[in-house]
């Protein structure tokens, strides 16, 4: 049927989502999906909205879901956008921000969804290199005489590392680049990095945007927004409803609105990941594994006398779940999510098995 293929998708290479195995009692380590469940405030608001109000289509402003970010994160409503998932708000944004005569600029190791947004709409980009040790320089991302991004776009932490960038340097990369859009794609900010929403009344090409998946343990409802500029802010609506006019349904915004109001219980998921994450990585160290330094909810590793490979396949084989990316630079190393406790230590006695230690 590939004869039907418009000429725009036979170039696309698609995004790989991780794997979602069907076999039960599977460690699962491999999606960075939170261990623990959603607030119950949410599950209760989102059993409340299954009835017959289903049959109407739900507010396509999200207003409700709007105001309580707003008031959680200190900013105006009209600074909010929302969408089905962080995927879908960064699709529009690369469509409505981020198609410019200048290229895009993003790191040569992060989320791989970048260049294939790229492929879609047709926008040029350039990668910046990591440093050696995965770090994202700075001063990479700042004009030059010969040189001026058309926008830039980075997730902090970054992805697959988990490598955060400082508050400092999200700062210095927005004021830099006065006449370009910076987005700063904020997935995994909540298990310990610095959030540039505080920023974004001081720089209207600044960007932030954040999921419901991670944090909130909400990733089968599908929730992401950006907060920014009301310019900003008005482009995404303008492709959103050119798009789809209702990307979030009554179960989404009822669960998300719940999930913004139950503070505590975000809180407390958020501190239970991080103090599991430290255990995992002395563990991991112990192992002789060299862990890079992370603020997400998982792990990047390598261990030097073993292919990764082949650690991810001895794994599988115990039904312990990582992600291993097949990319130059990083093809000896696996992404381990921050499962619980009890998972976590199952993975590191699997580990210590298969090194013979």
């Amino acid at each position: 049927m590939s004869r039907f293929w418009s000429p725009v998708v036979r170039t696309l290479t698609p995004y790989v989502p991780g794997e979602q195995p069907k076999q039960a009692r599977i460690v699962k380590l491999n999606t960075n999906e939170n261990p623990y469940g959603p607030s119950p405030r949410a599950l209760e608001a989102i059993q409340a909205a299954t009835g017959d109000a289903l049959r109407l289509y739900p507010d396509p402003n999200s207003e409700a879901l709007k105001g309580a970010l707003a008031t959680h994160l200190q900013v105006r409503p009209d600074q909010v956008f929302v969408g089905n998932g962080s995927d879908e708000v960064l699709a529009h944004v690369f469509q409505a921000l981020l198609k410019q005569e200048r290229p895009l600029w993003f790191p040569d190791i992060t989320y791989s969804f970048y260049p294939v947004y790229c492929g879609l709409y047709g926008i040029a980009s350039r990668t910046r290199p990591l440093a050696e040790d995965f770090s994202m320089r700075v001063e990479d991302y700042l004009p030059t005489p010969d040189e001026c991004a058309g926008g830039i776009i980075f997730p902090n932490p970054n992805a697959p590392t988990g490598c955060p960038v400082p508050l400092a340097g999200v700062e210095r990369i927005a004021a830099g680049n006065p006449d370009a859009v910076v987005v700063v794609d904020e997935a995994y900010v909540d298990f310990g990095g610095e959030s540039a929403v505080g920023l974004v009344d001081r720089h209207p090409n600044l960007l932030v945007v954040q999921t419901f998946s991670k944090s909130r343990s909400l990733a089968g409802l599908r929730v992401g927004f950006a907060v920014g500029h009301p310019e900003l802010i008005e482009a995404l609506e303008r492709v959103k409803n050119s798009f789809n006019s209702y990307p979030l349904d009554r179960l989404a915004l009822a669960g998300a609105v719940a999930s913004v109001l139950d503070v505590d219980h975000f809180q407390d998921c958020c501190r239970r990941v991080i103090a599991t994450r430290q255990g995992l990585v002395a563990q991991m160290t112990a192992l002789g594994f060299e862990v890079l330094p992370s603020t997400a909810n998982f792990i990047f590793a390598r261990h030097p006398g073993r292919d990764a490979a082949t650690l991810a396949a001895e794994l599988r084989q115990r039904a312990i779940i990582v992600r291993h990316f097949r990319l130059p630079r990083i093809d000896q190393h696996l992404r381990i999510t921050v499962g619980t406790d009890e998972q976590c230590q199952t993975l590191v006695e699997a580990l210590t098995e298969i090194l013979g230690r």
